[in-house]
């Protein structure tokens, strides 16, 4: 039995753009670590990739920038949230650059995790497709 070709590489596809949109998000919190009433925001992951792998009935309600597409930016945007400090500032700032600097080493991890299976399924199928030659 083939695998239709959208879902060839399993949720990593997806989870490559969430990946990347958390890049962004912690990004601009070591950015305004100094920015007096910045609140600190991050992505509920876990949330989001659930929302990209449907809830298991079948259905799937996503975001569609084109027919037959799935955006998980725009979902990542949806499951956006605050970061409960563990010790604000007197300034209102909420962002513990040490812990925004470990999420942001541990987001690069897992980035690059799903970066290297998508990229070791398009060299199996193209040895498949070739014979090994080429």
């Amino acid at each position: 039995m083939s695998q239709p070709i959208d879902n060839l590489f399993g949720m990593h596809t997806g989870a490559l753009a969430l990946w990347q949109r958390r890049t962004e998000v912690l990004a601009s919190n070591l950015a305004n670590a100094d920015t007096p009433g910045y609140l600190a925001r991050d992505i509920d992951f876990k949330k989001a990739l659930a929302a990209a792998g449907g809830s298991g009935d079948g259905s799937l309600p996503l975001a569609a920038p084109t027919p037959g597409q799935i955006d998980p930016v725009a979902q990542a945007r949806d499951t956006l949230a605050y970061r409960v400090p563990t010790q604000p500032s007197m300034d209102g700032n909420t962002v513990d650059a040490q812990q925004e600097q470990a999420a942001f080493a541990a987001n690069g991890v897992h980035y690059q995790a799903s970066l290297a299976f998508i990229t070791a399924q398009i060299r199996m199928l193209r040895t498949a497709i070739t014979g090994g030659q080429g």
